[in-house]
């Protein structure tokens, strides 16, 4: 069984940093993908940062890019997500996430696509 924690958001101001944490069940980290994904208040849940176990590579939003930095600890079965010079736009609900298996036409980008859930940790960036 999948589980997934996600812990570390808070509250900061706008050019803060925040380190996002997500404790995994075991072998969660050899999932197909994994990634961390946000939802703001009125808007649809979208992807943050996207790592793919088959070429150990990781994707990130436009708006990710250069600000945040995503990376797992598979000794102790944790993904991180650090999240530097945050904004007020950066301000929502962010939730780890993993797909064991690929299936058919799979896109891991998308947050249908993804099999496990964390519960959220709110972050608030302050202007």
């Amino acid at each position: 069984q999948v589980q997934l924690v996600e812990s570390g958001g808070g509250s900061v101001q706008a050019g803060g940093s925040l380190r996002l944490s997500c404790a995994a069940s075991e072998d969660t980290l050899n999932s197909y993908c994994l990634g961390w994904f946000r939802q703001a208040p009125g808007k649809e849940r979208e992807r943050v940062a996207t790592f793919y176990i088959t070429t150990g590579t990781t994707r990130y939003a436009d708006f990710a890019k250069g600000r945040f930095t995503f990376s797992q600890d598979n000794a102790k079965n944790t993904l991180s997500l650090e999240m530097n010079s945050l904004k007020p736009e950066d301000t929502a609900m962010y939730y780890c996430a993993a797909l064991p298996e690929p299936r058919d036409g799979t896109d891991c980008r998308l947050p249908s696509a993804m099999d496990y859930w964390g519960q959220g940790t709110q972050v608030t960036v302050s202007s």
